[in-house]
């Protein structure tokens, strides 16, 4: 009857890494390395900081950016997209990232008149929009690698927003909630 008792784990041994330590050790490795590559590669914590993007995120709010999202396709009207600060290998700050819905296409022509927002000299309907504003801007065309981006706060100045056109290779990633 001590055999049976010396064979069993110690309860502080099952509590800590369970009956069988050799699986519980796998279990935690590919657990690490699947966090890691997650983590690393496919998503991007990010925590929002600022007020361009009111109603709809809050400053403070952590999203993930899916860097996947655009293997198979492009970027389409309404995303909303991480857009890297610098060029890739840059010398400016690489953590910088702007959060901003895409509203202009490659090609497109974008501008302001009344507050609203025009694609190609039609009226965009972006219903994301709460807040009211009197932007004017003339028509900026889009490049063929180009995405226009703008925040969903259009009650700041138009001066003070930041937007305007980003190169493909500057959008990181879509919000993923």
């Amino acid at each position: 009857m001590q055999n049976a008792n010396e064979s069993r784990p110690h309860w502080l041994q099952v509590l800590t890494i369970g009956r069988r330590p050799k699986t519980t050790l796998i279990r935690i490795a590919v657990l690490v390395v699947t966090c890691f590559v997650t983590f690393k590669f496919v998503l991007l914590p990010i925590r929002i900081d600022g007020i361009s993007m009111l109603p709809t995120y809050h400053t403070g709010q952590i999203n993930c950016i899916n860097r996947l999202a655009y293997l198979r396709h492009e970027p389409q009207r309404g995303d909303i997209v991480s857009v890297r600060l610098s060029e890739p290998g840059g010398l400016a700050n690489p953590s910088i990232l702007y959060m901003k819905r895409i509203i202009g296409l490659p090609g497109e022509t974008v501008a302001f008149h009344g507050g609203r927002a025009f694609i190609n000299g039609e009226p965009l309907d972006e219903p994301y929009v709460k807040f009211s504003c009197d932007w004017e801007h003339a028509p900026i065309v889009c490049g063929p690698d180009q995405y226009y981006v703008v925040g969903d706060n259009r009650s700041m100045p138009f001066d003070f927003h930041t937007q305007g056109r980003a190169e493909r290779n500057r959008i990181v990633g879509k919000l993923l909630l």
